[in-house]
C-alpha cells in the first residue's frame, strides 16, 4: 500500500487532496488534506519511523500551548507511520504577506514554545548547546566549500564566510528548527499554528527565531519581521541576526547539494545573494 492508497483509505469515500509540493526522496513525509461535506482533516504519512516519534514528543510536550497541532488519531499500517491533525488552515504567512498581525501572533507563538520546560521534551544532557553551533557552524562552511562550484559561489565568499564569527546561543530550549513561512498556518479566524516538527529538537531559542526573522523579512519585507520580534518580545541584535544568517543561508545550500549529488539543482541564488548580504554585514560588524 503507498501512502496515496493509505489517504483513500482513510478518507472511506471522502475527497482526498495532497499537499505534498516536493518529494525528494521515498522517506519524505507526505500530507493529504481530506475533505468531508461539512469539514477537512490532515493526515500525514511520515517517511521514517523516526519523523514521527519527534514530531509526536514534541506534540506531547507542547500539549495545550494554543498554535500547535491537534492530533486526532495515529497508528500504523503496513510499516506506515501516520496521524491525523485537525486542519489548522488553508492560508499560511507566505501566502498572506505583509500581515503584521499574523507575524505577531507568530510571534508570540514562538516565545511560548520557547518557555515550555525542555524536561517536557527530553532528559538529553545538552542538546544544542554554543559549542555544538560553534563547531557546526564551521564544519557547515567548510563542506559548503566542495559545492562552490555546482552553486556559483566565490572563493573569496567562501573565505570571508570562514571568518565570521560563528553566532551566540543561549541554553537549549524546545525548537522546532525550521519556523519558515508557510509553516504558520492560518485558519479563516486568524490563528496561527506552526506545523511540521518532524524536525525539532532541544536547541537555542535564537535558531528558531532567526530564522523565522530572515525569512519572514524576505518574503514580506521588514515592518512584517519587525511585527514578530514584538510579538516575541526579545529584539534580537543585527549583527547575531546576520550571523545566524550566515548559518542559515549555509546549511540551506549545503543541504540542497547534499540532497541532489546529481541532476539538477532548484535556483538557489537568492539564498548565495542573502549570504553575500550577510556575510559582509557580519564581517562590518566584527
Amino acid at each position: 500500500m503507498t501512502p496515496a492508497q493509505l489517504a483513500e483509505l482513510k478518507a472511506r469515500g471522502d475527497s482526498v487532496q495532497e499537499l505534498t509540493t516536493a518529494r525528494r526522496n521515498p522517506r519524505s513525509n507526505r500530507v493529504f488534506r481530506i475533505w468531508s461535506e461539512r469539514s477537512s482533516v490532515i493526515l500525514k504519512v511520515y517517511g521514517t519511523s523516526g519523523h514521527e516519534r519527534r514530531e509526536r514528543h514534541a506534540l506531547h510536550a507542547l500539549r495545550g500551548i494554543p498554535g500547535t497541532p491537534v492530533v486526532l488519531d495515529d497508528g500504523v499500517d503496513e510499516d506506515m507511520h501516520w496521524a491525523l491533525f485537525e486542519d489548522a488552515g488553508q492560508w499560511n504567512l507566505a501566502s498572506l504577506p505583509e500581515n503584521t498581525g499574523l507575524a505577531h501572533q507568530a510571534g508570540r507563538l514562538l516565545r511560548a514554545i520557547h518557555s515550555v520546560d525542555p524536561v517536557a521534551f527530553s532528559n538529553l544532557p545538552r542538546g544544542i548547546d554554543q559549542a555544538w553551533v560553534s563547531v557546526d557552524f564551521i564544519s557547515t562552511i567548510r563542506r559548503l566549500e566542495r559545492y562552490r562550484g555546482r552553486l556559483g559561489i566565490s572563493p573569496d565568499l567562501i573565505e570571508a564566510a570562514g571568518r565570521v564569527r560563528p553566532p551566540f546561543a543561549s541554553p537549549p530550549r524546545i525548537a522546532h528548527t525550521d519556523p519558515v513561512p508557510n509553516h504558520f498556518l492560518v485558519d479563516n479566524a486568524g490563528t496561527v499554528t506552526l506545523v511540521s516538527w518532524q524536525w525539532s529538537t532541544l536547541a537555542p531559542p535564537e535558531w528558531d527565531l532567526s530564522r523565522a526573522l530572515w525569512l519572514i523579512g524576505l518574503r514580506a519585507g521588514p515592518a512584517t519581521a519587525g511585527a514578530l520580534a514584538a510579538g516575541y518580545g526579545v529584539q534580537l541584535d543585527a549583527a547575531q541576526l546576520d550571523r545566524w544568517t550566515v548559518y542559515h543561508a549555509s546549511m540551506m545550500l549545503v543541504a540542497e547539494t547534499e540532497h541532489r549529488l546529481s541532476g539538477r539543482l532548484d535556483d538557489m541564488s537568492f539564498v548565495v545573494a542573502e549570504l553575500q548580504r550577510a556575510v559582509t554585514a557580519a564581517r562590518g560588524a566584527a
